[in-house]
Order: C-alpha cells, then structure tokens, then sequence
C-alpha cells in the first residue's frame, strides 16, 4: 500500500508561513518596526515605494546584530525574546514567534545591514526565497537596516489579491500609527514615494496624538487616569461632539501593545450612552497595564488579539473610568448634590450701570435685491439640488413683476395608482396636508396616500446624488464663499487629494492649503453644513477598498450624503413645499423606497376603509 503522507520542505513551509504573517505590506511594516522597538531604536524611519509592492525599507538606531545574528535571525522559529514556554506569560516584547523575518524573506528579496554598538564594521546579508546570496562585511552606521524589495515575486497569485496602492498606503498607515501611539518618546517617520506622511518627534501621549491626528485634536480630549489592582487605565478619549461616522481612531493597547478587543472596545462605548450620536464613534487612544501572567497575547499570528483572565472585572473598571474622565470634564451629565439648588446671581459692579438695548436697523436694506430664494414658510430648504435652481431677482424690479405668466396645461387624463408609483405620470392631487409634521397625507381619486417626509426627501436626494457627474462634469457642486480647511492627518490628506479628479466629478472640490494641509473650495448641493460627514463617508470608503468599483463607490457616497442632507424627522410644511417634495418624489426611478430600502409611502383605498369601520 503506498503512503501519502510526505514532510513539506523547509521551502514550501515557509511560504505557507508567510500567509499568516504576511498578508499585505503592511504587515512586513508592522513586523519590522515592531523589531525595531524591541531593538532599542529610539529613530526608526520607514520608506516604502509603490505601496511596498517595489519597496518597503525601516532603518533604526538600535543595538544591531553580529554576523551570526545576522543570519540566525531569518531562521524559522529564531529570536532573541524568550527561550521557554514559561517566557510567554511574561511576555513584554512585540515580536516574539520568531516567524516574521523567515517568512519575509521566503516570499520577498531581503537585504540587511547591520552593525552592533561598539563594532568596527557591519555585516551585510542578502537572502531571496529563503536562499542566503549574498554575505560580506560592510562599513555601516550603529543600528539596523532591512531593505524588502519586490514583494511576492514568487507568489503572482498573492501579489494579484492586494488592493490599490491607496488602499495599501492606508493599511501602512494604520500599522504605523499603531506603534508610535504606543510609543510617544520615541522618534518615528514614514515616507511613501517621497513624501512625508508623518515626521513624529518624541514626547509626551498628548502631543503624539496630537502630531498624528492634527493641532485641533488637542482641545478635544480628555484625559482618563485609573488604577486598581487588577489594571492599570490611562490615556485619552475624545469629547461626544467631535465624533465621526468612521472609524480609525481608535487605539486600545494591553501592556503597550496594539490589540482589538470587542468587549473593550463595547465598554468604551457603553461609557459613551446618552452622550454619542448613533452611529458615531469616538477618538479613544486607552492603554491597560495588567500582570503579564493574567493576559494571553499569544492567541493569534499577528497578536492582535488578547485573552484576559480577569476580562469581565476590567470590562467595568474601563467603562467606570471613561464615564468619570467625561464627567469631570462636564463632557457627560452629572449631578452635584453638594450645590446650592437656587439660582446665583453676581451683583453689578460698582460704577456700572445698565443701559437700554438698541436694535440697529439697515434702513437701506432691501429684501427683493437679494439673490437667495426662501421658501414661503422661511424655514425649509429646497427639496433636491437637482431641481429647480433659486431664482434670482433681476435688478428691474418693475420688469420683473410685469413679465408675462406663462400657464402649465394639466393632462388631461389623471393616472392611475399603478402609474404614479412608477413614476410615469404627473400629479394632480385633491387635497394635501401634513399629520404630525412628519407625513404628508394625499388623496388621488378613491386612494389616499400617507408619505414620509424624511424619507421621500431622502429618496430625492439620492437618485439626485447617484446621477451626478454621470456626464464627466458635476452638476450638484455648490461653491463655497470661502474655502473651509479641514484638519485630518496627513495620511488622510493624501488620501482623499489622490482621489480629488474622482470626487470633483461628484462635486467635492478639493485643493491643498499652503501650509500643507486640505481646504475643501466646493460639496455637493446641501452638504455645505454637514462637511464632516461628507468627508469620513468618502475616507470611509477609499479605506475599505470599495472606491475601485465605480458604480457601488457611487452608491454608497449617495446613500450616505442623502442621509445627512435630508430633512429632520418632523418639520412643518406649507402647501407648496408639500406639492414641491410630492412631485420630485414621483419623478425618481424608485419613489417606492428611500436610500436604505425602507417604505417611503403607503396608500388606503376606500375599501380597506370601510371594511376597518364595519
């Protein structure tokens, strides 16, 4: 009988290795510089080109290797950080499997130079597909270099499966961020191609989140200090009103390491109830400090993931910690029963007096020179910017009112149900109000139609969103007065300016400020109030890798700039706005059903009233 069971080869092995250290760049980023650390680099500078696919390079000041090291440490299963079982519940280092560089080298050209402290000469290595090629003695400054070029040349199949170099970039930057969050007194820089994505120099946890994320992050946090005997709590968390709808600033770290934690991170955000936007979240940058021996970080090839002993005892330390940082700093509500209940009024200062207020008056102001329209109600906007355009009132006012009145002929054959909802007929409705301020209630013949306001304007909005640019030229792009700086990281800035020909076409202008930051000069028509939200849907969605497919980029940008450009849920109408929003409604491809698929109406004949009366 024969046998089927065969040894793979170191080489093969290895490359299998690989797929679960190396599932993109940004993992070799991750590895190297998380060995960097462990070094005892206090400067460590990342290149990559090509979103690493041609290049990924980290150079660090740390104690460096020996000739021997040098070789050992691309070895399966070497490394310097622990030397038993029992070192695991101790662990305090980043790598520690001795995996990374074995399997990096197997699916990638690596070259290293190195030199260790108090050397004369470094040692230069080269390996390629797990093969040494190349080994000589070189002049070399203290510390370690890894070159990684050509990333798997040897597997086309996985090098096919990575994401655009915007996506990639974006996941380099979030492996990077990681570490130097963790790490604010030391010195750390990205370049991508030859530009700087970050310079951060050391200090303290404040100013690193503050270089990463922008100057204006500075007022937006609050502090958060707790200890017990179980865990340590320290870091930041961001005040409720400077939330966004994306995520990526959000760091949890156990013993300074990175990890993800669902029920951490559902405390963190249980510490927010009442205080949150839904679906929002905030920045938090939170560090745990726990007894090794109670934490498990060994449960996962890239150890992003943690087991705590104690989880359920730290799940409410952390919420109790964030609720109390937000209430001392008036960010949450809390009572004060030790206050007095009445009301306290300072006395007048001698020699001030109270005067009279005066309301000054343009007396030369007149409303009809304005070129903004009003609706008559004076407190709803036009229902979609894809419709009509605000009138603008010529100079000859006498010409203007004496012009001619142009009459619109009514069809005349009225449509049936069947035809009004596919959109095929004009309207020409009995009676119409509003119920609530929240529906718009309508008779046509024997059928009355109960609409929803928010979500009919929605259903406009998006259809309106969906087809602009469809020509190569927006439609929609509504000029602001002045441009409006945005403060993002650089990461983000690049990002979204590598993007800017696209979104343009969808009526998001974009420049680049002079002092180096983003300024947006246009939005899409309703969106000039709600700028945050356009901006995080559209980082949202060059993160996650959807921004290559045109039509679902398409899609998703609509649906999310409809939700926020739609009216409240109840707001008072007048006649003309309900008949305008009713008529723009039974235009659209879909009037059925707003931007998530919900019912936008619902209609009752007059038998299935009377059969409710029987």
């Amino acid at each position: 009988m024969a046998d089927y069971i065969v040894q793979l080869s170191d080489h093969v092995a290895n490359q299998i290795a690989a797929g679960e250290v190396v599932g993109r760049p940004a993992s070799v980023v991750k590895e190297l510089v998380e060995n960097a650390v462990d070094a005892g680099g206090t400067d460590i500078v990342v290149f990559v080109k090509d979103a690493g696919r041609t290049l990924i390079q980290v150079i660090d000041n740390g104690k460096g290797m020996s000739e021997e090291d040098a070789r050992k440490c691309f070895l399966r299963h070497a490394t310097s950080k622990i030397t038993s079982a029992d070192d695991l519940l101790r662990l305090v280092t980043k790598g520690f499997r001795g995996e990374a560089l074995a399997s990096i080298s197997a699916i990638a050209h690596v070259e290293l130079k190195t030199r260790e402290s108090g050397a004369e000469m470094g040692v230069k290595i080269c390996v390629s597909g797990d093969e040494f090629t190349e080994s000589e003695p070189i002049s070399c400054s203290e510390g370690s270099t890894f070159s990684v070029k050509n990333l798997f040349f040897n597997v086309p199949a996985r090098r096919n499966f990575l994401k655009s170099d915007q996506v990639e970039v974006r996941h380099i930057v979030d492996e990077f961020q990681r570490i130097a969050m963790a790490h604010p007194k030391l010195s750390f820089r990205l370049q991508s191609n030859g530009n700087d994505l970050f310079n951060l120099k050391p200090g303290t946890l404040r100013q690193r989140v503050v270089a990463i994320f922008g100057v204006k992050h500075d007022e937006r946090l609050v502090p958060i200090d707790e200890e017990t005997d179980v865990v340590k709590i320290s870091g930041f968390v961001g005040k409720p009103s400077f939330s966004r709808r994306t995520r990526g600033e959000q760091f949890l770290f156990v013993n300074g390491r990175f990890i993800k934690h669902p029920l951490m991170h559902r405390a963190i955000m249980k510490a927010y109830e009442g205080v949150l936007t839904p679906g929002n979240f905030p920045l938090y940058t939170i560090f745990l400090e726990v007894d090794p021996s109670k934490v498990d970080v060994n449960i996962h090839p890239t150890k992003m993931e943690a087991k705590f002993e104690e989880d359920q005892i730290i799940f409410a330390f952390l919420r109790s910690a964030i609720k109390r940082g937000l209430g001392q700093h008036n960010v949450s509500p809390s009572l004060d029963f030790e206050s007095e209940l009445s009301i306290s009024l300072e006395g007048l200062p001698q020699g001030k007096f109270v005067s009279e207020p005066r309301v000054q008056v343009n007396a030369e102001y007149n409303p009809f020179l304005s070129s903004l329209s009003k609706s008559p109600s004076g407190n709803y906007k036009t229902f979609s910017p894809y419709g009509k355009s605000p009138s603008v009132i010529p100079k000859d006012i006498d010409a203007f009112f004496n012009s001619p009145v142009i009459e619109v002929s009514e069809p005349e054959q009225e449509s049936s149900l069947h035809e009004i909802t596919e959109g095929k007929s004009a309207l020409k409705f009995d009676e119409i109000f509003q119920l609530q301020n929240k529906y718009i209630v309508t008779s046509k013949d024997d059928v009355l139609l109960i609409i929803d306001v928010k979500r009919a304007h929605e259903r406009v909005l998006y259809e309106g969103y969906l087809n602009a640019g469809r020509g190569g030229e927006s439609e929609v792009a509504q000029r602001l007065l002045f441009p409006e700086p945005v403060t993002l990281s650089n990461a983000d800035i690049d990002l979204l300016l590598g993007a800017a020909d696209v979104l343009k076409i969808f009526g998001l202008v974009l420049a680049k400020s002079a002092s180096g930051g983003l300024e947006v000069l246009a939005v899409p028509s309703g969106m000039a109030d709600k700028l945050q939200n356009c901006i995080d849907s559209v980082l949202e969605a060059l993160q996650d890798g959807t921004w290559t497919d045109v039509e679902g980029r398409r899609e998703r940008l609509a649906k999310v700039w409809a939700e926020a450009s739609a009216v409240h849920k109840k707001v008072t109408l007048n006649k003309e706005e309900m008949v305008d929003l009713v008529d723009r409604l039974f235009e659209c491809e879909s009037p059925g059903i707003d931007a998530r698929g919900r019912s936008v109406f619902t209609n009752l004949t007059v038998d299935h009233i009377e059969s409710k009366l029987k």
